[in-house]
């Protein structure tokens, strides 16, 4: 990855554990020092209330490699749920980001280079439940951003495969409406 990239978007949904704890994260990636770095900054830089942009990191005071940022899809509007999010999933992200640089998806090399922005989906019902398993929602939320920039890096899917399978491709919620479950 020795020549310049702009930006890369990649998306993934990982789901089947408990309920609440599927993640859909939305990656996109790309050099600090050009249009990427400059929505980078202005999205740190932009707080909104419900909606903190935080950069992920390892452990209270280590930021993963390259900068990620964290943006939350939902209305963040009670102490639980703002430290589920910027704890286990935080931490969750922060470690699928170096997976993939592990795994050479990202070149170390390039490491102080890229940043990324991460949209993040945590269902809100998290919140009230007593029995959330930490481990369940941070492996998930892992997995989901490690695939997601995998997805971005390798510009999956193809235009030619979504050409080819355009037509097996049924949105789940539209599928539930048509079936009359929602």
């Amino acid at each position: 990855m020795s020549e310049k990239m702009t930006m890369r978007v990649g998306e993934a949904l990982v789901a089947g554990g408990p309920a609440g704890t599927a993640a859909e994260p939305e990656v996109i990636i790309g050099e600090l020092d050009g249009p990427f770095g400059t929505a980078f900054a202005n999205l740190l830089g932009d707080q909104a209330k419900g909606h903190s942009k935080v950069l992920a990191i390892m452990n209270t005071d280590i930021m993963v490699k390259p900068a990620t940022l964290m943006v939350s899809k939902v209305s963040v509007d009670n102490t639980r749920y703002t430290n589920i999010l910027m704890g286990t999933v935080q931490g969750a992200i922060a470690n699928g980001v170096l997976d993939s640089v592990r795994d050479g998806t990202i070149d170390k090399n390039k490491a102080n280079q890229l940043g990324i922005i991460v949209s993040v989906w945590l269902n809100p019902s998290v919140s009230k439940d007593d029995n959330l398993d930490h481990k369940i929602l941070f492996d998930i939320h892992r997995k989901a951003t490690h695939q997601a920039i995998k997805k971005a890096m390798n510009n999956e899917p193809s235009i030619d495969w979504l050409l080819e399978n355009q037509d097996d491709l049924i949105h789940k919620y539209y599928q539930m409406g048509l079936d009359g479950k929602i």
